[in-house]
């Protein structure tokens, strides 16, 4: 069945097996799911069910054994590495735990170096860099390095960062897995901000039951499986 028009990722039987040593550990079996642009969708389930590694696995970050994944019509399978690279620094953001800041950047030169790297013209990486901080609302912050910023402040760098490339779709990882109860609902009200003002889809993987409650969708896992997809009220 081919995706609808505002399928952004989709998934189509989907496995991938770790090897350790001689044992063989199944991390995702027969994962079928599609993304929907605009939703937020959280992925929960207990630690090592499989949710990093789909996570992983649809943003093309890993290889995985069978079935296919297609990120806007394109599947994954058929590219090449150097075009999967090429084709997440366009199309698809990230968002981690541990922010991934460099050190010795400012505020302004982290959310422009993906830009610069994917070979956009300087003026313009500028401009998507200020506008971006801007949205998330650190125009004020915009020489402070990520020692010299709150965890909070740093993830909304993080955010930023990823908005920067305009992506379908931004992957995150535990998002608030470093913050502090304020300083976590501060971050959640931005992504519910962009969902609803950009129509910013995200993907969301979290141990934290008031993360998944601002998705409008809850993919459940347990051992490499999808159990239960519900659609949240309100």
């Amino acid at each position: 069945m081919p995706p609808s028009s505002g399928t952004v990722v989709e998934a189509r039987g989907l496995y991938k097996t770790y090897v350790l040593g001689r044992v063989k550990v199944p991390a995702l079996r027969g994962i079928d799911l599609r993304i929907e642009r605009g939703e937020i969708v959280a992925i929960v389930g207990p630690s090592g069910c499989g949710k990093t590694t789909l996570l992983h696995c649809l943003s093309g970050l890993e290889d995985f054994d069978r079935g296919e994944v297609l990120l806007e019509g394109l599947s994954l399978a058929r590219l090449s590495d150097g075009q999967k690279a090429e084709h997440r620094a366009r199309r698809v953001g990230f968002v981690f735990q541990s922010y991934n800041l460099l050190p010795v950047l400012n505020a302004l030169e982290n959310v422009e170096l993906p830009l610069l790297l994917g070979g956009l013209a300087s003026r313009e990486t500028r401009r998507r860099a200020l506008r971006a901080l801007e949205v998330v609302g650190l125009e004020n912050r915009l020489g402070h390095r990520p020692s010299e910023l709150s965890g909070g402040q740093q993830q909304r760098v993080a955010i930023a960062r990823a908005l920067a490339t305009e992506p379908a779709v931004i992957f995150a990882d535990e998002p608030t897995g470093n913050l502090d109860s304020d300083s976590a609902e501060e971050v959640m009200q931005l992504i519910d901000r962009l969902n609803r003002d950009n129509e910013q889809t995200f993907v969301l993987v979290t141990h934290a039951r008031e993360v998944a409650a601002h998705a409008r969708r809850v993919v459940r896992m347990r051992d490499g499986e999808v159990v239960a997809d519900d659609v949240m009220q309100g």
